[in-house]
């Protein structure tokens, strides 16, 4: 039998869930891409959490897309098999044994990972590469990077006809190259190409720091694209945070309404950025 009297917890509980109803309404039928960062993906129990804030998600009628990386997963594989791996301004240079081990860690070990979690947690998901039904097909990029992709087409029926049997596809950063070769393609990117094939509402780039910050150290809660110009120009954006606000704006000017970036280890941080009036992280969207 339940109990009659009421706490504070409870009373609290069903004001949050009121106060989110014009965000749920406003994100009904969204889509939204994740970009899952492999810090973000540091212990099993992060992981449910994540999950079950996507299936959260769809519950209330968003239609969430998953694109992963796993780049300290990689660098372990790699040692283990004593394999080189070295980078070019942020990029893996990716050999064919390389490309391989990749392959392996991100399709296999990473995203079933992902698609176990949110299974469990109720949800329906599907694991994919951007190598499967040609989804997402590659140019090389430079050729000191070897087999790393730029994505030059996306075909999104595959996701749509998944949206509309309630599925979550969750994406590892792989591409066709336009002779079919298997290409490495940087997460951030491989997510903002979904992201504005899809003419998403939100790309949500979860990290493992609180946002874009001003030259003393705070976070930069709105942000323009000019004024991520200015922060860049001056140099208080710098180092990997530049790909990353470069992917937002290049999201945003291909259709995508706004792009954000967060903590992906913070609890709830999805839930807190879609459903809450303060959001979460830094949000990069067009001046007015």
């Amino acid at each position: 039998m339940r109990k009659q009297d009421m706490n504070r917890d409870w009373i609290a509980t069903a004001a949050t869930l009121s106060a989110a109803l014009p965000y749920l309404q406003r994100y009904n039928d969204a889509v939204v891409v994740i970009k899952l960062g492999g810090h973000a993906m540091s212990s099993d129990a992060e992981m449910e959490n994540f999950a079950r804030d996507v299936v959260l998600m769809q519950q209330v009628g968003v239609n969430p897309v998953i694109v992963h990386g796993g780049g300290p997963m990689i660098n372990e594989m790699l040692e283990k098999l004593d394999i080189k791996s070295d980078f070019v301004n942020g990029k893996r240079v990716t050999d064919k044994a390389t490309v391989e081990v990749v392959e392996m860690v991100l399709s296999g070990r990473v995203n079933k990972w992902i698609v176990n979690a949110i299974n469990r947690q109720g949800g329906r998901a599907v694991g994919l590469s951007g190598k499967d039904a040609n989804l997402m097909t590659c140019d090389q990029d430079a050729p000191e990077l070897g087999l790393v992709g730029t994505p030059a087409e996306i075909d999104t029926k595959v996701l749509k006809t998944l949206f509309d049997d309630n599925t979550i596809p969750v994406i590892a950063p792989l591409g066709a190259g336009r002779d079919g070769e298997t290409l490495n393609v940087n997460g951030d990117t491989a997510a903002g190409a979904y992201a504005s094939a899809l003419n998403a509402d939100r790309l949500l780039l979860l990290t493992d720091v609180s946002g874009v910050k001003d030259g003393d150290g705070n976070v930069l809660t709105e942000l323009t694209p000019e004024q991520i110009s200015e922060l860049t120009a001056s140099g208080v954006i710098a180092g990997g945070m530049i790909p990353k606000t470069q992917t937002c704006l290049d999201a945003i000017s291909n259709g995508v309404r706004a792009a954000v970036i967060l903590d992906g280890r913070a609890p709830n941080a999805c839930l807190l950025e879609l459903f809450t009036e303060h959001g979460a992280g830094s949000i990069i969207r067009a001046a007015k």
